[in-house]
């Protein structure tokens, strides 16, 4: 049995994008519950959006999305600001080839450079320079203003609620 997608008194001009998606589907395929449309279709469609408003920032530095990722990663590991690349792969959940590429173009910008591990002389450490630390803080102000501004129309209580569910649900989902 599906759920009407309408809201109560409502007719399907008054819906969202999926709202509208999910009416359509109740016409036409009655015999199917499409509410997990609802959640789903609205996280796909929340997810662009937000990729899309969060991207400036890091383009205004001349960055990507991946390389904001690596410096985010390399000072949220404190002083020195260094880890290997394994350890890059893992917090940024790419893969080492991802990694390599980005740390490249890092380190010819000269945000990071590349170290000897003192524990083993063939593997390396990937290390924030300078002049990588004082962009990643600056840009990392502007990117919490941005997400501050993008969550300012929920109040504390809905965004906490959100923020658990989504844990909730991603820990059910193994992610």
């Amino acid at each position: 049995m599906t759920s009407d997608p309408r809201p109560p008194g409502g007719t399907t001009d008054q819906l969202d994008h999926v709202g509208r998606i999910m009416a359509q589907w109740a016409v036409e395929r009655p015999d199917l519950d499409v509410s997990p449309q609802g959640v789903i279709g609205r996280l796909h469609r929340l997810s662009q959006h937000l990729h899309d408003e969060l991207r400036p920032v890091f383009a205004a530095a001349g960055l990507s999305d991946g390389d904001f990722d690596v410096l985010a990663a390399l000072r949220r590991a404190g002083a020195p600001y260094e880890l290997s690349p394994g350890q890059l792969g893992a917090t940024t959940m790419v893969t080492s080839g991802a990694v390599t590429k980005r740390v490249d173009r890092l380190e010819e910008s000269g945000l990071v450079h590349r170290t000897v591990d003192p524990d083993d002389a063939r593997a390396r450490r990937v290390r924030l320079t300078d002049e990588g630390v004082a962009l990643i803080d600056r840009l990392f102000e502007q990117h919490m203003a941005n997400e501050h501004r993008l969550v300012a129309g929920l109040t504390d209580l809905e965004r906490t609620r959100l923020a658990a569910l989504l844990e909730h649900w991603g820990r059910l989902l193994g992610v």
